[in-house]
């Protein structure tokens, strides 16, 4: 995945600087070719000819496709070494390139992280002070040997210290513009996604409130003309069955219509004092006489002993049990363990912890798991978890999931300190 983020970072890396090339040879030219005198310019076309040549190694490796965060520190430490080159062809510390260097930190810092501008300022501090140490002292021969006996040792020291600076507080100063621009990136999708979900919650809200006056009375009369028939008339055993399977169903239907009006709904609920042991038992009892609960089931947790309640609405917390509960127990066909807590935290928030030991979640179903239309089940809806996470927003809860591939998954749903009272 992060691979696959610099992809087009390393295309544009290797074009832009063979733009550059392309630039300091035409101005080479026109140099050359508006003086009378000619400059002796042969340094200066090796270099650019390496630069072309590792340009188009770069592009083999780009080619590739393989590692380009590597590929882009190989880029970085062969560029600083043409740079290197440059500097010492132009005058060493009286030439003209070496504030080069500093768009290599920002190439770093862009592309790569902040440890890798600081390293690429470190390298150029490094790469720098050991051409010009050598220049000043003799250990390199200079190509214009007149410039470097212009130099003082007061103004040698001060120019090398100068340039480390540059490259380190460059570094610096990127590292944080890109932190704050990467923060500003984050909360735009965040932000962005928060819209679109408000958008399908806006658009489920206009379906259900069309579709449950239209379904829910002639589904009501449905069920109870089958039932009093079932009650009534003799049936044999595949008849009995058959009616059981209508009213299963027709109850099945119910449960989305109401889901689907739970999404709709918005605040003005009323609210009291609730006890959450309470709204979990009836819960629990609900799902066990539907059948959805039996003998495969290891239920534990504190939710029996911890007496803890919450300002809100009874019915919202019965839906965040209900279709939490209802989700793990689709994730343990088989049966397994369910473990409920209800605890509270040292900032005095309510936390409630729902994990079980089921299938779990693969990365992409979590990422949705709280779009509306997006389940995780074969026959899922994908309404349940939308239900959830907007009753948790309504009370500026959080919600987080823990889940992995046949290992379970775990819930944690945070209500914030105003919402609580004390423990009885």
């Amino acid at each position: 995945m992060e691979n696959a983020k610099i992809n087009k970072e390393v295309l544009w890396l290797i074009l832009g600087r063979a733009v550059i090339i392309t630039m300091l040879v035409i101005a080479a030219i026109i140099i050359q070719f508006s003086t009378a005198t000619f400059l002796p310019l042969g340094h200066f076309y090796a270099l650019v000819l390496s630069a072309y040549l590792l340009s188009l190694v770069y592009s083999v490796l780009y080619a590739t496709g393989k590692n380009f965060r590597l590929q882009v520190y190989i880029q970085i430490f062969c560029d600083l070494l043409l740079i290197t080159g440059f500097v010492y062809i132009s005058g060493g510390l009286q030439g003209s390139f070496y504030f080069l260097y500093i768009f290599e930190v920002i190439i770093a810092s862009v592309i790569l992280s902040d440890r890798a501008a600081y390293l690429t300022a470190l390298l150029s501090s490094i790469f720098f002070a050991l051409l010009v140490d050598g220049l000043y002292l003799r250990w390199i021969p200079s190509l214009n040997s007149s410039l470097e006996e212009n130099i003082s040792t007061g103004m040698f020291i001060n120019n090398i210290i100068i340039s480390w600076g540059a490259f380190f507080l460059v570094a610096f100063l990127m590292n944080r513009l890109m932190k704050n621009f990467r923060g500003m990136r984050t909360a735009l999708q965040r932000a962005q996604k928060e819209i679109e979900m408000r958008k399908y919650l806006s658009m489920a809200g206009e379906i259900s409130a069309n579709l449950a006056h239209e379904i829910r009375n002639p589904l009501a009369a449905v069920s109870g003309s089958v039932q009093v028939l079932r009650d009534e008339v003799k049936l044999d055993r595949d008849q009995k069955n058959l009616m059981d399977i209508i009213v299963s169903e027709t109850h099945r239907v119910s449960q989305i219509i109401d889901q689907f009006l739970n999404l709709a709904a918005s605040g003005g609920q009323p609210y009291t004092w609730v006890n959450l042991s309470g709204v979990l038992d009836e819960t629990l009892t609900l799902l066990r006489r539907s059948g959805e609960i039996n003998g495969n089931l290891d239920l534990g947790g504190n939710y029996q002993s911890a007496n803890l309640k919450l300002y809100g609405n009874k019915s919202q917390f019965k839906q965040i049990f209900w279709n939490l509960i209802r989700n793990s127990l689709k994730a343990m066909p088989e049966g397994g363990k369910l473990t409920i807590d209800f605890l509270r935290e040292k900032n005095r928030t309510v936390l409630i912890k729902i994990k079980d030991t089921g299938i779990g979640m693969t990365k992409e179903v979590k990422e949705n798991l709280f779009q509306p239309f997006c389940s995780g089940f074969e026959k899922g809806v994908g309404i349940g978890m939308s239900v959830v996470g907007k009753i948790v927003d309504e009370y500026q809860g959080r919600i987080s999931v823990s889940s992995e591939r046949e290992r379970g998954t775990e819930v944690s749903i945070i209500f914030p300190q105003k919402r609580q009272r004390s423990w009885t």
